[in-house]
């Protein structure tokens, strides 16, 4: 049984996480969407506030400036079945959507947009900094997963692109599949390149072959 004063554990990323977005506020360029009402002034000045650079816009720009990492977005009835460019990019901006009221229609708009926190109004500047952090580290840890799955599909494809050298290695030179690796293996040290790009010359040159056996 822990200890009465024990303090609960924090996990070492999440000490990490907070102050490193913190400190990126000041640097970020933020594209404010939203009409020139009391909520949208009083959402651009709590973001300037923070230290953000932040422009409003309305209606929302089909297309961002590169320099934009932040959007805070109105979600609007007449606006929801908009389909913007910039949501849908491989590395889309952090994206906080707000809201007047919640309904289906509403809802599905901003699961659309791929909204990563959200704002009702009438805004209060008590909970602008926590939607910009939440969407900030949201959108880190897309980007990363991203970033994950295109890695472990460059390593599946040079990994099929061997096991498929290797058949051709076997087929040709009547060798095993222990040998055939490591024929393609010394290769590449010797050229100094991935075994990988080895294989792909291998696929290519058998590839060749069998076009002018055909011929």
């Amino acid at each position: 049984m822990a200890a009465p004063d024990a303090k609960p554990r924090v996990s070492g990323r999440g000490k990490r996480a907070t102050p490193d977005l913190l400190k990126k506020l000041r640097h970020l360029r933020v594209a404010v969407f939203h009409p020139k009402d009391a909520d949208g002034e009083m959402l651009t000045g709590q973001l300037q506030r923070i230290g953000c650079h932040a422009l409003t816009f309305w209606p929302p720009l089909e297309v961002l400036p590169d320099t934009v990492d932040v959007v805070f977005c109105a979600v609007r009835p007449e606006l929801a079945a908009r389909n913007y460019a910039w949501a849908r990019a491989e590395l889309p901006p952090a994206i906080v959507a707000v809201i007047d009221y919640e309904n289906p229609t509403i809802l599905d708009a901003v699961l659309e947009l791929g909204a990563q926190a959200v704002l009702t109004t009438p805004l209060r500047s008590s909970g602008v900094l926590s939607s910009l952090v939440m969407a900030l580290a949201v959108n880190d840890e897309m980007k990363e997963g991203r970033k994950r799955v295109a890695r472990l599909e460059k390593k599946l494809l040079a990994a099929n692109q061997i096991s498929e050298a290797k058949l051709i290695l076997m087929r040709t030179r009547q060798v095993s599949d222990t040998e055939a690796y490591r024929l393609i293996r010394e290769q590449a040290m010797s050229k100094r390149v991935g075994t990988e790009e080895i294989a792909s010359a291998i696929i290519q040159a058998d590839a060749v072959l069998n076009y002018r056996e055909r011929d």
